[in-house]
């Protein structure tokens, strides 16, 4: 059975409404919060990063940000290492031992993508970990330094 024009526009608006409406849904959704903490690490603040990279100067420094969150700017010396792509694999890559000393961050309190890759560190066995949970946006806010490019 062939359809008429009217019937053709008339499935076509329908599917359009679907997906704009199931689209604005989603865009309109709140983020939740980061977990307050996260069982295996030890969280620290902007300023206990200093201090932590003064004591620690084998302290590797992850960011777990997608690629268009690190173009506006990141903390010097950190890695790219989004959580899309941590993987025991990856982070074997660039971490020496499992009993290096490992820092996670993302954008902040909004971000889950430093505590999943928190979390995927402790699964693969690593042991000295550190998580930021206030991220970029808790550093960018206390002006402090940062690179970009």
């Amino acid at each position: 059975m062939v359809n008429s024009g009217k019937e053709s526009l008339c499935y076509g608006l329908i599917l359009f409404c679907a997906l704009f409406f199931s689209n604005t849904l989603v865009a309109n959704e709140e983020k939740k919060d980061a977990p307050l903490s996260i069982a295996g690490t030890t969280k620290v603040n902007a300023e206990e990063i200093f201090a932590l990279v003064d004591k620690t100067p084998d302290l590797i420094i992850i960011d777990a940000r997608i690629r268009s969150d690190r173009i506006q700017g990141y903390i010097e010396s950190s890695v790219s290492l989004p959580d899309i792509q941590t993987s025991c694999s990856s982070l074997k890559k660039i971490i020496p031992s499992k009993s290096s000393p490992l820092l996670f961050y993302c954008n902040g309190v909004k971000c889950g993508r430093s505590g999943n890759s928190a979390n995927i560190a402790l699964k693969c066995g690593y042991k000295n970990i550190y998580w930021f949970r206030g991220g970029f946006e808790e550093w960018k806010s206390k002006n402090l330094p940062f690179i970009r490019k």
